[in-house]
């Protein structure tokens, strides 16, 4: 195993602060109240994730690639997002990300320089078909996505730092040492080994360089 680090980030409510990819893109399609709804069912373990993704392709048919990129430019980004990706890639270190929410929101944040993202997998908008309940991923995927990524760069899970901030994470936090809360629910923060609250990635991405260096 080589010295580089692998740094795994959420994304809606860590990366995205107090928001997520379907709320900005409810938002902007009128249907805010239903989308916080549906969240509402999913957080009390009313609904799956597969139910979740089911019901979003019923509520966004008017949704076009030209909102998904007003949603993706507009939304509240943590601060110093792209001076963190920078610093992992100067170093030549790894940064990837694993959510839960639709992938032609999430894949965008290649472009902003991360390394791969895994996520949830839709139909393109304007959607034609329904998601494929088996490409819509649940918790435990992320450990699954992490140890893919991580075993074909050549690297160890000690060599893993993990970010997040909800029930989605636990699994991951579970299975890694250097995890950091990122404005976290009290569960997650809980199991994390470091936490941060505020609008700074920059903070939370240095609490977990600390934990590896310290292992």
């Amino acid at each position: 195993m080589d010295g580089r680090l692998l740094h795994v980030f959420d994304m809606d409510g860590t990366l995205l602060r107090d928001s997520s990819a379907g709320l900005e893109i409810a938002a902007r399609l009128g249907c805010l109240d239903e989308l916080r709804s549906l969240e509402a069912e999913f957080a009390a373990g009313v609904i799956d994730t597969r139910g979740f993704a089911a019901a979003l392709y019923g509520l966004w048919g008017e949704l076009t690639p030209e909102v998904v990129t007003e949603a993706f430019d507009g939304a509240p980004w943590i601060g110093g997002l792209a001076e963190v990706l920078a610093d992992i890639r100067s170093r030549g270190d790894l940064a990837l990300v694993v959510t839960l929410s639709p992938d032609f929101f999430a894949g965008r944040l290649r472009g902003l320089g991360v390394d791969d993202v895994v996520a949830s997998g839709f139909p393109p908008p304007p959607f034609r078909t329904a998601p494929d309940p088996a490409g819509i991923l649940v918790p435990e995927d992320k450990v699954t996505a992490v140890d893919r990524f991580r075993t074909a760069a050549g690297l160890d899970r000690d060599s893993c730092v993990a970010y997040g901030d909800s029930g989605s994470d636990v699994p991951l936090f579970s299975a890694l040492r250097h995890t950091v809360a990122v404005n976290a629910s009290p569960g997650l923060r809980a199991l994390a080994r470091a936490a941060y609250d505020g609008d700074d990635l920059g903070a939370a991405y240095a609490l977990g360089r600390e934990l590896r260096a310290r292992a």
